[in-house]
């Protein structure tokens, strides 16, 4: 290019990035009641999300292609600071436009005064603790039930790299949580790690009601080769088991210690199952509360059943859990759902009905809406709504159907569900959280309203320290997140999850990719820290053993400040696995050119 198509580009284009700037400043200036509310600490971070979301109000993927033939920056990097970054390449355009020196866009007061990643930096380690050695991506675990009666359990997570655990209110009480919170500080403390807790309040679930619960039993049956041969024993517990002999084999209560209390190892037991089958039990383990049997054939054990021993007394079975039921449904059928939370009778035909547990979704869905049912598994379409029910035709499930279980969730992605984020159970549990946990997870927040109620809350309870991560599961809450973080900043630390299991559904599968960079995007721009959540390393943590696209996706995960990980058996084997990812890509992630094109779902900013 000669010097002269040189300069009259360079001209050009600084024009057209001088209107960019102007786009920036009427944002600033629309923005400011809203800015004066942030916290001080935020108040450069909050300027900056404003521009950010100024910048992408528009479509500039022409003049970034423009500047890049320049060899000028194309502002795909300019999230941490964007008027800093606009600045830059309006300096860079002035002098190869020839043109004198000017002050365009110069920093207005409330600017950061030191780089955006260190503001990032500094605002992670605030929220979720200081990072590894190796490592500036801290790792969240979910914690499952056993965490509060297991304190070695504990203790392993936090030496194999947990930074921060998560409670789920939705699950256990406070008696666990107490329990859960305080083998975290003991290990912590043991172990010289400072780990945080974050507690999640549950939220406005919209989820199936119960159904009628099947027979009460207990079905073991023995390993068999192809040929039908057995290659290993069933086994049972009679009794209370012991871990530390079998922790894989079920359990059954037997009324009474004295009877398996008396029970000696190579003693055969018999009964007649539930079916009246004949089945005889050798036993393996006598721990006195409980006996360790193994059989070559299937049994169906059942409350009340007799167990005699060769001394001619007999053990009777206690009450025995009842077998969840489901129903199979398949495309084309109906699904009703229903105000009424009876447990839904079981049958093998459409049409179906199952209770539902949001009563507000009865007079917000609408007829040809979409609807989902167990993440995802269950396509279907709103075909009528009335005042207590709700007709659904299924348009997709699995080739041979699919099961449809009490307690799973629905997301209704078009419906705009006129609720609060924070429930009543949430507020009952708020408290504690306050009390005991560090970081608060707050459920499907839609609204700048739903943030406000919460640290309403917080200031009537009395705790203005308890940190607050913004959970975005819904269609709603990604429109609505430039708006949740103004309002959020008034708070003193604040970070964002991207619950990436409803958010995939409520989004759309095939747009789960560009959604959850946008929120990356947006986050940095507000200096807020990421929490990357849902199916990360699932198969290992559940099965033992990754899937390749797992992998994958955990060092995708490295570009947020957190990647948490769910529970399951092999837990700590998944935390060591993600810590080596974590540690092996710290410095492989910071790339990545973005073709900005316009973002309507945050235009404008601010309401």
């Amino acid at each position: 290019m000669a010097a002269t198509a040189r300069q009259e580009c360079a001209a050009r284009l600084h024009d057209r990035v001088a209107a960019l700037v102007d786009v920036v400043l009427r944002a600033r200036r629309t923005a400011v009641p809203q800015l004066e509310r942030v916290n001080p600490r935020h108040r450069g971070s909050a300027l900056n999300l404003v521009d950010y979301v100024a910048v992408r109000s528009q479509d500039v993927r022409d003049l970034q292609r423009d500047l890049s033939g320049l060899g000028v920056s194309s502002l795909g990097r300019m999230e941490a600071g964007v008027m800093s970054h606009l600045g830059a390449v309006l300096e860079t355009l002035r002098v190869l436009a020839g043109r004198p020196e000017e002050e365009v866009g110069a920093p207005g007061p409330d600017e950061p005064g030191e780089p955006g990643a260190e503001v990032l930096r500094r605002n992670t380690a605030a929220l979720l603790g200081p990072g590894r050695e190796g490592r500036s991506t801290r790792i969240m675990v979910t914690f499952p039930s056993e965490a509060a009666s297991d304190p070695r359990l504990v203790q392993d997570m936090v030496r194999a790299g947990m930074d921060v655990a998560r409670i789920n209110c939705a699950h256990d009480g406070p008696e666990q949580w107490a329990a859960m919170i305080g083998h975290v500080r003991a290990a912590g403390q043991a172990l010289g790690r400072e780990v945080r807790v974050a507690m999640d309040l549950a939220g406005p679930k919209l989820r199936t009601g119960p159904i009628e619960p099947g027979p009460q039993v207990e079905k073991i049956k023995p390993t068999r080769d192809s040929g039908g041969r057995v290659t290993a024993p069933a086994r049972l517990w009679l009794g209370e088991a012991d871990p530390a002999v079998d922790d894989d084999a079920p359990a059954v209560p037997v009324a009474g210690a004295a009877w398996t209390a008396a029970r000696t190892p190579g003693e055969r037991l018999r009964l007649k199952d539930a079916r009246g089958s004949g089945r005889t039990l050798r036993v393996i383990e006598a721990t006195g509360p409980g006996v360790l049997v193994e059989c070559a054939k299937t049994v169906y054990f059942a409350t009340g059943l007799a167990v005699r021993a060769e001394d001619g007394t007999e053990g009777v079975l206690g009450e025995l859990p009842a077998v969840e039921q489901s129903l199979r449904v398949r495309a084309g059928d109906t699904v009703v759902l229903t105000r009424d939370l009876a447990p839904a009778p079981v049958r093998s035909e459409s049409p179906f009905r199952i209770g539902c547990s949001l009563p507000e979704v009865f007079t917000d869905a609408r007829e040809g809406q979409p609807a989902w049912i167990d993440d995802g598994r269950i396509r279907c379409r709103i075909t009528s709504v009335g005042p207590d029910e709700i007709v659904l035709e299924v348009l997709q499930a699995g080739p041979d159907g699919t099961k449809l279980k009490a307690g799973k969730g629905i997301n209704l992605p078009e419906t705009d569900l006129r609720i609060s984020s924070l429930t009543d159970e949430d507020r009952t549990h708020l408290p504690f959280v306050a009390e005991h946990a560090d970081i608060v997870n707050m459920s499907f927040v839609r609204s700048r309203e739903d943030v406000t109620d919460l640290l309403r809350e917080l200031e009537r309870i009395g705790n203005t320290a308890l940190d607050v991560t913004l959970k975005i599961e819904t269609v709603g809450g990604f429109e609505s997140l430039p708006a949740m973080l103004l309002e959020a900043m008034r708070w003193q630390d604040v970070g964002v999850m991207i619950a990436r299991g409803d958010l995939a559904v409520e989004a759309g599968f095939e747009r789960m990719a560009e959604v959850q960079e946008e929120i990356l995007w947006l986050c940095e721009a507000g200096h807020v820290p990421v929490v990357w959540a849902t199916q990360v390393l699932e198969s290992l943590a559940k099965k033992g053993l990754p899937s390749r696209a797992e992998v994958t996706d955990a060092a995708m995960g490295q570009r947020a400040e957190c990647v948490m990980l769910n529970k399951g058996p092999f837990v700590v084997d998944a935390i060591e696995a993600l810590d080596d990812i974590l540690v092996r890509m710290e410095g492989h992630t910071r790339k990545k050119s973005d073709m900005l094109r316009r973002l309507n779902a945050w235009a404008p900013v601010v309401e």
